[in-house]
């Protein structure tokens, strides 16, 4: 009988610690932390871009490093790869310089080897910049042309996601292939404390290229530059829809004409002819058909000395109501700001056609405030400089033109869309939501 008690009582014990036992593992579990939920690959990112006052030029921020830290970049539509000031206190734990004819030089299609040995007593060892057997790769100031040596590197690089009307996540890529360039390069001609240059032409390298490969995002750049000195604008990878305030989506107007690749990975479109107001501008036999190469570092449109003579001479004709006054520098026509009154979309002057097509169905239509310019109080200028005898292509179309309206290179139909100012929407590149959660990571 005692046995029996005893044979009770320490079951009824181990039950009781059993349940005690499940009771606390169950707490513990709830207390705990869910683990992340993860994330999955994006289909698009978005950089801001801001438009600065004193340049004209739009200046991207971009995250790199480790810890991430959030640096000023100038927008080079045309440039091949993203080139940083390496010896302005570059701290970073995940920095790395392939050494030369490594994989990564192969992939930057640079073959040269460079051997950096310090320079003074503060730099006894190698340091961003400056390593034995490196790449050599020449970095470029797009607005003086200046060049200069650097060094292939790698790196880490965050960029938002976006989840259609706003950024998203923060997503990474471990190892991104830059250039560390000499800081005399970014002296001259470029707006104050930027620290590097945002290559994104036609590259293996280039910015756009390397987020379509880590990410498998179609490579589709959207450019949608702000007007307004001080003001965001964006730019998007990836496939639309491309969500405006108040809830806009602007890629839904665009129209496409075909596009096509310079030697040196440069963005070209292929003007028919020019109106104005719809009237055809009388160029020369040798200047009816002409390439046009897109420039986010131009701030104002180039055109050859035979085109801009052209042009301008029509241009007083249809504008004939408001007095010339004189010219000031860099612009070769300019009107009395006093006579000139204003519509929706900005100032009410002649509008500009860019017909790129045979047929003049596919017309890129510029208006207003991208045609004209307030050079200083009283004083308005076509918004066109002349380029004299030699400009690269006989048009650059710059950043002044492309502001306000959406234009989208889509690589994989070689083809580029845009979509007219956007102020026809009641929209404009500055009305996209930016704020964004930089604490979150996806993985690729």
């Amino acid at each position: 009988m005692a046995s029996f008690l005893q044979f009770l009582l320490l079951f009824s014990l181990s039950l009781h610690l059993a349940f005690v036992s499940a009771d606390d593992q169950s707490s513990e579990t709830q207390t705990q932390p869910r683990p992340p939920t993860p994330i999955t690959r994006p289909t698009k990112l978005v950089l801001k871009v801001q438009k600065d006052g004193g340049t004209n030029l739009h200046v991207a921020q971009i995250f790199k490093r480790t810890p991430p830290v959030q640096l000023p970049f100038v927008v080079d539509l045309n440039g091949e790869f993203v080139s940083v000031n390496c010896e302005n206190k570059y701290l970073s734990s995940t920095f790395n310089a392939p050494i030369c004819h490594s994989a990564q030089c192969s992939r930057a299609n640079t073959h040269t080897c460079r051997t950096c040995s310090p320079k003074s007593p503060r730099y006894p060892v190698a340091r961003p910049g400056c390593h034995v057997n490196a790449c050599a790769v020449t970095a470029v100031n797009p607005v003086t042309q200046q060049r200069a040596i650097g060094e292939l590197s790698e790196d880490v690089l965050s960029i938002p996601s976006t989840l259609g009307s706003r950024p998203g996540p923060m997503v990474t890529i471990p190892q991104f292939l830059f250039a560390c360039a000499p800081s005399i390069l970014l002296q001259r001609g470029l707006p104050q404390n930027v620290q590097g240059i945002a290559g994104m032409g036609h590259s293996r390298i280039s910015l756009p290229s390397q987020l379509a490969s880590q990410f498998g995002i179609p490579p589709k750049i959207a450019i949608c530059l702000a007007s307004g000195s001080g003001q965001n604008g964006v730019i998007f990878f990836g496939e639309g829809p491309y969500m405006m305030l108040p809830g806009i989506d602007v890629s839904r107007q665009l129209t496409y004409a075909p596009l096509s690749i310079g030697q040196q990975g440069e963005y070209l479109i292929n003007v028919q002819s020019i109106q104005i107001n719809n009237n055809i501008v009388p160029l020369p036999p040798k200047f009816r058909s002409n390439q046009a190469m897109l420039s986010t570092t131009t701030p104002y449109t180039i055109l050859h000395q035979s085109i801009f003579i052209a042009l301008t001479q029509l241009y007083i004709k249809q504008f004939s109501g408001v007095p010339q006054v004189t010219a000031v520098p860099p612009f070769g026509l300019c009107f009395d700001a006093n006579k000139i009154s204003y519509s929706k979309m900005g100032p009410a002057v002649p509008s500009i056609q860019l017909v790129l097509d045979n047929q003049q169905k596919l017309r890129w239509t510029i208006s207003g405030q991208n045609v004209i310019v307030q050079a200083r109080p009283g004083v308005m200028c076509l918004a066109m400089v002349n380029g004299g005898l030699n400009p690269k292509t006989p048009i650059v179309i710059g950043g002044r033109q492309m502001e306000d309206n959406l234009v989208q290179l889509d690589l994989v139909n070689s083809r580029v869309g845009f979509s007219n100012s956007l102020l026809f929407q009641r929209t404009n590149c500055a009305n996209f939501n930016l704020n964004f959660n930089a604490n979150t990571t996806a993985t690729p």
